[in-house]
């Protein structure tokens, strides 16, 4: 892993995995170059072009499986509402995966939720409004209240 300052302070840099079908290609693709921009080190799995007829678990569920086993990583993967990619990529053991409709949204799963996978909707957000929302994901440390802790550890 990296390190990168953030506001003055130095933080270890995370691994993102990134997955999207034909509806959340051009997100991806545009997260992607972003998060180039930001130095952070960047995994696409797939899909590598645009495939009008390809499916959203098969790239949920490797970037959730990446996600879940590679210490500190994180997950994005983006298909028509979001709704798709978060059901596969929660199937898989010890993902915690969120939809991210608004950046409190995003900021809520990590500070409560510690998740380590976030699912965008291509077909409703800008690129915009996708790029703010990972932002504050990725900035967003797990708040380690004791109560959270203790809810996460109920969903093993």
């Amino acid at each position: 892993m990296l390190t990168q300052c953030y506001n003055g302070v130095i933080m270890e840099q995370t691994r993102i995995y990134l997955g999207a079908d034909h509806a959340g290609w051009e997100l991806k693709e545009a997260i992607k170059e972003h998060l180039a921009t930001e130095h952070y080190e960047v995994v696409d799995l797939g899909n590598a072009h645009l495939v009008p007829d390809d499916d959203y678990p098969d790239f949920a569920r490797p970037t959730a499986l990446r996600a879940a086993t590679d210490a500190g990583s994180k997950g994005i993967v983006i298909c028509g509402s979001g709704q798709g990619s978060c059901m596969a990529a929660n199937k898989v053991a010890g993902v915690r995966a969120g939809i991210g409709y608004t950046k409190d949204a995003a900021r809520i799963m990590r500070e409560d939720n510690d998740a380590n996978v976030l699912c965008l909707a291509g077909r409703v957000l800008s690129k915009e409004e996708a790029i703010a929302i990972v932002t504050m994901f990725l900035q967003t440390p797990f708040s380690n209240a004791p109560r959270h802790a203790r809810r996460i550890a109920k969903m093993v």
